[in-house]
C-alpha cells in the first residue's frame, strides 16, 4: 500500500472515531486520547493531522455533510449539476432536498453539538459561525438557481434557511419519528409553497 493511501485510511479512521464519539460522549467527553484510541493511532497523529479538537469536528462535520473525505466542495458535486439541469423549481428542490435530507443523517447530531457548546466555549463559537457561513452560501446558491428558473417570493433565503435548520431534521426524525425520506418530502413540499405561494413553479 503507497504511503499516501495509508495516510488517507489513517485519517478515515480518525474521522470516523471522532464522529463517533463526539455524538456519543459530546465535545466535552470526546477527549483527543479517546478518539485516538478509537482510531488505533497515537495522540499526536490526531493533532498533526487536525490541530484541535474543534478543528477536528469540523472535519468530521465536512465529511458527515459530503458523505465522503473527497476534495470536492459540496457545490461542485454531481448533485448541482443535477439542480442546475432541472427544468423546473420543483424539480431542483426535489434534488436540494434529497439532498439536505441525507447530509443532515449525517451531519445533524454533530452540528448541533458545536453549537451547544459555542455558547461556552470561543473555539466552538467561531467554528458554529464558520457553519453558520457555510448554510448561508448553500441558501445563496439555491435562491440564485431558482431565480433563472422560476423567481420565488420575497424572503426566499430566510424560508430556506428556516427548513434547513439541523434543529428542525433532529426534531421530526429523532424525536417524532420521521425517516429522512419523509423529511425530504416535508421539505420539498414545504419549500414549494413557501417560495412559491398560490402557484405551480
Amino acid at each position: 500500500m503507497h504511503r499516501a493511501e495509508r495516510a488517507q485510511r489513517t485519517r478515515r479512521r480518525i474521522l470516523d472515531a471522532a464522529a463517533a464519539l463526539f455524538l456519543e460522549r459530546g465535545y466535552a467527553g470526546a477527549t483527543m486520547r479517546a478518539i485516538a484510541g478509537a482510531a488505533g493511532v497515537a495522540v499526536p497523529t490526531v493533532e498533526l493531522g487536525f490541530g484541535t479538537k474543534a478543528r477536528l469536528l469540523k472535519a468530521a462535520i465536512d465529511v458527515a455533510i459530503a458523505g465522503d473525505d473527497e476534495p470536492v466542495p459540496v457545490l461542485d458535486r454531481a448533485w448541482a449539476t443535477a439542480a442546475r439541469q432541472a427544468t423546473s423549481a420543483a424539480q431542483l428542490l426535489t434534488v436540494a432536498a434529497d439532498v439536505i435530507a441525507a447530509a443532515q443523517s449525517r451531519s445533524a447530531g454533530l452540528v448541533l453539538a458545536v453549537f451547544e457548546g459555542g455558547r461556552t466555549d470561543p473555539e466552538l463559537a467561531a467554528l458554529a459561525a464558520e457553519l453558520t457561513d457555510q448554510r448561508a452560501a448553500t441558501v445563496g446558491w439555491l435562491v440564485d438557481a431558482l431565480t433563472r428558473i422560476a423567481p420565488p417570493a420575497d424572503g426566499a433565503a430566510d424560508d430556506l434557511w428556516l427548513l434547513m435548520d439541523p434543529a428542525i431534521f433532529d426534531r421530526l426524525v429523532r424525536h417524532r419519528g420521521w425517516t429522512p425520506e419523509r423529511y425530504a418530502r416535508w421539505f420539498a413540499r414545504s419549500a414549494n409553497a413557501l417560495l412559491y405561494p398560490g402557484r405551480t413553479p
